[in-house]
């Protein structure tokens, strides 16, 4: 943190109260450095990593501006993934709580587009979105960009290398030309320079040095593995460590998908998460690993962006990155609230110097222990091998209504503790969507619980449940 209070800053006074309800009363380092250009309605390209605070950085500047009575969208914040975008329009719908008539809209792909449509004809005020998805709203007329003030490229580099620099470009072309444009990356390659001297106009440069720490209660260990017994490495560790869940990480989504199938060959409850996936998928894979009803998620780092998993206990670099940056924004995802974490890494002997770059950002030598001898000693996760002890001891069951039939988390509690006669700790997170529901109950009570669901009612309603 800093030494700047937000209550020093020009806000509205709505917005300072919600920060201080919010507990947000000193700024991060992003914050402080950006922060006062952004009010002064300046151009601004700040580069800093991933979970600084830019949110904040960017969003507060575009609230303190917004003219509530006017529904056509002033503000667009393009984001290079559903997940991020999802992510950035709660953080924006929460630091805009005490605004009355606020509306923020997410528009991604991977879900349908009639709603979205809809809810652009009664208009909004702050537009989140993904490149694509945003420009089909461009193509068929049903997004005006006419009054935008402000223009947010969200992890600018990651756009830029997922391909979208043509989408991107078409979409800055749509807005008037005297709004403020802002650009928050965490690294500043070449490319986002292209695009700072195509849109910005005299910008204010903020750059936040990284210090790349690793909380302390972040056990690290790193094994050294031919490229081809990777799999046998990661079951290894799964069955050493009897690690009941885990984020597992691919380079490429290909890589994800591969590992998905050998783990499951091997009786794992494992999911793959990467960007092929439509929406509905995504949520459910999502719904299923935070539940504790799946015990491996295997992503890329750009699908799981914006992830936020309570509780995990590990994570697993398959791929070690090539960013040193990134090897430390993975593993902060596990030791959350001071909990003890633990993150094992695979390096194969080509990626060494990676282990190194890793080290010396860390000021420190962990080690490492050749694993050659012990994974040849495996058969591997074939057909017939020892199979895989780790149970998940949830199991979730899909409800077939949502936020869209005024369905709450009482509803699906009330009907399993009541008609389905479970106790109340047999149900654990229960999360809702517009059009689907999702809840985990124990895996031995499951069957139990999907006949009583079946042939009773949720909120006076007969409804569709299945196993997930």
């Amino acid at each position: 943190m800093s030494d700047a209070a937000f209550s020093t800053l020009p806000l509205q006074a709505e917005i300072i109260n919600n920060l201080a309800t919010l507990g947000y009363e000193q700024m991060t380092p992003i914050q402080a450095a950006s922060l006062p250009h952004v009010l002064a309605g300046k151009d601004v390209t700040a580069k800093a990593r991933t979970g600084s605070g830019k949110t904040a950085a960017f969003m507060l500047g575009v609230l303190n501006q917004l003219e509530t009575r006017d529904f056509e969208p002033q503000s667009l914040v393009l984001c290079p993934t559903r997940e991020l975008a999802t992510q950035v329009a709660e953080e924006s719908r929460k630091l805009a709580r005490f605004i009355p008539n606020v509306k923020v809209l997410t528009l991604c792909g991977g879900m349908p587009i009639g709603p979205q449509i809809g809810s652009l004809e009664h208009g909004a005020h702050i537009v989140v979105g993904t490149p694509g998805r945003i420009s089909d709203h461009i193509r068929k007329g049903t997004l005006s960009l006419r009054n935008i003030r402000t223009v947010v490229l969200d992890e600018a580099d990651r756009m830029l290398d997922m391909g979208f620099v043509d989408e991107i470009s078409d979409i800055v072309s749509h807005t008037p030309p005297a709004r403020q444009t802002l650009f928050f990356s965490a690294t500043y390659p070449d490319n986002v320079q292209a695009l700072v001297e195509r849109f910005q106009r005299e910008p204010e440069f903020v750059t936040i040095q990284d210090t790349a720490r690793v909380a302390n209660n972040i056990e690290q260990a790193f094994w050294l593995v031919p490229a081809a017994n990777k799999v046998e490495a990661v079951c290894e560790i799964i069955e050493t460590e009897q690690l009941s869940s885990a984020i597992l990480f691919c380079q490429t989504r290909q890589g994800c998908v591969d590992l998905e199938r050998s783990l499951r060959d091997w009786g794992a409850s494992a999911l793959a998460l990467h960007g092929d996936m439509e929406q509905r998928e995504r949520d459910q894979v999502l719904a299923k690993f935070s539940n504790g009803s799946a015990s491996f998620l295997i992503a890329t780092d750009v699908a799981a962006r914006g992830l936020d998993i309570a509780d995990l206990p590990g994570v697993i670099n398959v791929d070690i990155p090539a960013d040193p940056h990134v090897y430390v924004h993975r593993i902060g995802r596990t030791g959350r609230a001071g909990k003890l974490g633990h993150a094992w890494t695979l390096v194969t002997e080509r990626q060494i110097p990676r282990y190194q770059a890793i080290c010396m950002i860390q000021n420190s030598d962990h080690g490492m222990l050749d694993w050659i001898d012990v994974v040849k000693q495996r058969n591997g996760p074939e057909p017939g091998a020892t199979r895989c002890s780790i149970r998940p001891a949830m199991v979730t069951l899909a409800i077939d209504g949502g936020k869209k039939n005024k369905i709450r988390p009482g509803d699906v509690l009330g009907a399993l503790t009541g008609d389905a006669g479970l106790k109340g700790d047999a149900v654990g997170a229960i999360t809702i969507f517009p059009f689907i529901t999702y809840v985990a109950v124990d895996a031995a009570l499951s069957k139990q619980a999907l006949e009583r669901l079946r042939s009773g009612k949720i909120k006076g309603k007969k409804l569709k449940v299945r196993k997930v």
